[in-house]
């Protein structure tokens, strides 16, 4: 059954939601052409009813996996199953999976909520704008359980991938990872990874995740007649998945790293007592390239 799809448009792009499909952005495009923005999806994507097979959903209360079958809490260990049929352990929350209502929809904004008792009660909120080319959006969490959580927020963009695609994200270390991917070691960027300046992505498989982030990206897609300039907030992290012969790699803003739960310290992680909350926002100004 196909989900009910909302629009924004400005005088320059065109956005498509799917507030069904776990408050997930469809697609991004650029009016004069239908030049995606996000990784394209078509029908048969929007049909499987995979938020990760469109152009970018949310993550919230955690982003990527948790080991050990959980976590740990100020009042006791709150346990967590796997959520997905491609990876054996928990990942990227659970607001992905579950329908969004529509709070409000004017010419250049709508807001989406999720009211979720999984794995605790939280309430998200989303607000996409859209302006001369800039997309907003904004993610607000706000906990509801009595007991105490840590929450952890961010956003899964699948961006188009081409020979020329060049990217500039810069950070000062990264998270080497085990087989279950899964980080063990922090170290300095090599120099394969190293996106202090514009540069192509690398061939081989990258899925990792990089620390102390300006929050500054550029996305430039000469092939293609375009960059994005991005910037979030409240996120010092980023992840970067470059899957190898595949059209899209994903550059994903977030609050924390890869297993924060299980992390000395618990990195970027927010312990919220109930009616506490917070916030992620990630920010992209397309510009058509001369």
């Amino acid at each position: 059954m196909t989900p009910t799809l909302l629009e924004l448009k400005d005088d320059l792009t065109h956005l498509t939601l799917a507030p069904e499909l776990g408050g997930s952005i469809v697609n991004w495009t650029v009016r004069s052409t239908g030049q995606p923005l996000l990784r394209h999806s078509d029908a048969h994507a929007l049909n499987t009813g995979l938020p990760g097979k469109l152009g970018c959903f949310p993550l919230a209360p955690w982003s990527n996996r948790i080991s050990e079958g959980g976590f740990d809490r100020p009042d006791g260990w709150l346990a967590l199953t796997p959520n997905s049929l491609t990876d054996p352990l928990p990942i990227h929350g659970s607001a992905w999976q579950q329908p969004w209502q529509v709070v409000s929809h004017t010419q250049d904004e709508v807001v989406l909520q999720l009211d979720s008792t999984t794995p605790f009660t939280y309430r998200a909120r989303q607000r996409f704008q859209l302006s001369e080319g800039k997309l907003s959006i904004g993610l607000h969490v706000t906990h509801l359980a009595e007991l105490a959580a840590w929450h952890g927020l961010g956003f899964h963009p699948y961006l188009p991938r081409t020979a020329g695609t060049r990217l500039q994200a810069r950070a000062r270390q990264v998270w080497l990872c085990d087989g279950v991917k899964l980080p063990t070691k922090l170290t300095s960027v090599p120099a394969e990874w190293d996106f202090q300046h514009l540069k192509g992505l690398p061939d081989t498989l990258v899925d990792n995740g990089f620390c102390e982030w300006d929050g500054q990206c550029l996305i430039q897609q000469p092939d293609l007649g375009y960059e994005l300039q991005c910037q979030a907030t409240d996120s010092d992290f980023y992840l970067l998945y470059c899957p190898v012969d595949l059209k899209f790699f994903c550059i994903e803003p977030v609050s924390h790293p890869v297993n924060a739960h299980h992390l000395p310290g618990r990195p970027g992680l927010v312990l919220l007592e109930q009616g506490q909350s917070t916030e992620l926002g990630f920010n992209l100004q397309y510009r058509e390239l001369g």
